[in-house]
């Protein structure tokens, strides 16, 4: 997982990314392609 100040640009790597809240915390997740990982520091 990246921890970026950015998620901006993590976004649009892939096109099943998606941006999720948990916990405070902003996410990047893809379902079908589990590398594209990270976490908003």
């Amino acid at each position: 997982m990246k921890i970026k100040n950015s998620l901006r640009a993590l976004r649009n790597r892939h096109r099943n990314n998606r941006v999720v809240r948990r916990r405070g915390r902003l996410y990047v997740i893809n379902k079908t392609n589990r590398r594209y990982k990270a976490r908003q520091g």
